[in-house]
């Protein structure tokens, strides 16, 4: 398998969205798009394919709301971190059906943001819940 740059791949797929997509935020159209690959992945669990497509929707919504392919990727792995850091219920008695959420007031809950950095800024702070 090859090895995969997030970085350099974010910066095309910005490309390719803002020359086929337009540019600006397009917050509306994106959850949108969203929501329908969401209700095909519901239909069909399996299909790889539309997990992918939520997750290329995620990455193009996050550059449209400012963030440099930097500052995603960081992001990714400072929230990766966040999580890893919190207290979660025993996944045995959840409903299968409903969202596991971390314990209100854990050990990590003190850390209210990420810095981020947006497009031509140092740095913002994004909400880390």
């Amino acid at each position: 398998m090859t090895t995969f740059d997030l970085i350099q791949h974010l910066h095309r797929q910005r490309a390719f969205s803002e020359r086929t997509f337009g540019p600006g935020p397009r917050t509306a159209g994106v959850c949108d798009h969203i929501r329908k690959e969401l209700a095909e992945i519901e239909a069909d669990p399996a299909d790889a394919k539309e997990w992918i497509d939520v997750i290329l929707l995620a990455l193009d919504g996050a550059w449209r709301a400012g963030l440099t392919p930097e500052g995603i990727a960081g992001g990714i792995l400072a929230k990766q971190t966040i999580n890893e850091g919190r207290t979660w219920p025993d996944w045995r008695t959840a409903p299968a059906d409903k969202a596991i959420e971390h314990v209100r007031g854990g050990a990590a809950e003190g850390r209210n943001g990420l810095a981020i950095p947006l497009a031509n800024e140092e740095a913002s702070e994004c909400d880390a819940s």
